[in-house]
């Protein structure tokens, strides 16, 4: 539509000015012009119409539109407005090509400018010269700042897409750390009730023709350790079935110790508790953290230590540290490997504890030869690493087992 507009508009500009008009018009005195004819017209139909292809070549027609020009002045054949599709081009050139190619454009048309000057004998004065020059230059300048913009645009594209991708990763990896916790919270959960309902189901097995009542409350406790256990996986489950913010119920904590450690009586481990130290809040990770380390290493005693085993629960907060220890003294169905040396596992941010696997697997007298295996195990030593702790398990002296554990406090005063 711009080729046929302009060689339209030229042709007709062509045919009805003469050099008279158009010397009025400028104030330049032009060496007296042919009368158009088929040729000239075809020569600066040609010059408008290369502005269809501008988009494709426009470099290669910049040049070859000059020689037409050349030409047409060389005859004094009045071209019209190739002019305007010369500048037209310059400025595709600027607009959609490289740096060099488009300083060389400007050059070129600003050395044909002056090679027609000199050679048609046009009598110019200065401020003509600057008027071109200045038209060549706004030319090139609005092509370049076009330039400049698209790729400044397309950058800011590019730059919105490299955020969207790393938002949709941030976002899966989000979602697999909450995969990861959910899992951990379950297994927690599922393996403390489900330990303690099998010891109360073997007792009410045994007690079932010798003493019925013993055996209603075996039953009875095995009873309110399921609806608990299902009031838990519910809260956390929940977690997975709404699309928005999950409504969560509200964690256990340390708050709950006096809970646990009465359950694992009941379940027949002889349990005490001790709290030193001065009793404040815990952040919320931490305090669950902390609970979890108790009951798994608690579930971990009911299942190994043996009948006739006591544990004991320590726990202690200190202005900057919280330390838990649960040790038990049961020796279990197995005697001890020798040589065998607990291992210290440090914490740091979300990095992992190496030696927590070998040191339950391998440490833990006569409880078993797969303790260091499961899932509650790796539990804790993640959740001991993530909030930078300190963490040992092993065989205790004296006989039995324990589990410390050490939590900075650093938003603590």
């Amino acid at each position: 539509m711009l080729a046929v507009t302009l060689t339209v508009a030229s042709t007709v500009f062509i045919l009805i000015t003469d050099a008279e008009m158009i010397a009025e018009w400028s104030g330049v005195a032009l060496v007296p012009m042919r009368e158009p004819n088929a040729g000239s017209l075809l020569l600066a139909g040609v010059m408008t119409m290369s502005v269809m292809l501008r988009r494709r070549w426009p470099f290669v027609l910049l040049l070859a539109v000059a020689v037409p020009q050349f030409a047409l002045d060389m005859l004094h054949f009045n071209a019209g407005l190739a002019s305007l599709a010369a500048a037209i081009l310059l400025y595709t050139v600027a607009a959609y090509r490289g740096l060099a190619l488009s300083v060389v454009g400007a050059v070129y048309t600003l050395l044909g400018y002056l090679l027609t000057v000199a050679l048609a004998n046009e009598r110019f004065g200065w401020a003509d010269h600057v008027v071109v020059v200045a038209l060549v230059t706004l030319c090139w300048v609005l092509g370049r700042s076009v330039r400049l913009r698209r790729a400044y645009l397309d950058e800011l594209v590019d730059r919105a897409d490299r955020l969207e991708r790393a938002r949709e990763a941030d976002t899966r990896a989000a979602r697999a750390e909450e995969r990861s916790r959910i899992a951990r919270e379950l297994h927690d959960v599922v393996a403390h009730h489900v330990s303690v309902m099998t010891v109360q189901a073997a007792a009410a097995r045994k007690m079932l023709y010798k003493d019925l009542q013993v055996a209603e409350d075996a039953l009875l406790a095995i009873e309110q350790m399921g609806r608990t256990a299902m009031a838990e996986m519910r809260n956390i489950v929940g977690v997975l079935r709404t699309d928005g913010p999950a409504e969560r119920g509200p964690q256990p904590g340390m708050h709950d110790l006096p809970s646990l450690v009465e359950q694992m009586r009941e379940a027949g481990l002889r349990t005490q508790l001790w709290l030193e130290g001065e009793q404040l809040d815990l952040p919320p990770g931490i305090d669950l953290a902390a609970y979890r380390l108790v009951q798994e290493a608690l579930t971990n005693s009911l299942r190994h230590a043996g009948p006739t085993a006591r544990a004991w629960v320590t726990v202690r907060q200190d202005p900057g540290e919280l330390t838990v220890h649960v040790e038990d003294d049961g020796r279990g169905p197995d005697q001890r490997q020798p040589g065998t040396v607990p291992e210290r596992s440090h914490g740091a941010g979300h990095g992992t504890s190496h030696g927590m696997g070998q040191g339950m697997g391998q440490g833990r007298t006569g409880h078993g030869p797969g303790r260091g295996k499961g899932h509650g195990l790796v539990g804790i030593k993640e959740r001991v690493a993530l909030y930078g702790g300190v963490l040992r398990i092993g065989p205790r002296q004296g006989g039995g087992f324990e589990v410390r554990a050490q939590f900075p406090l650093k938003d603590r005063p």
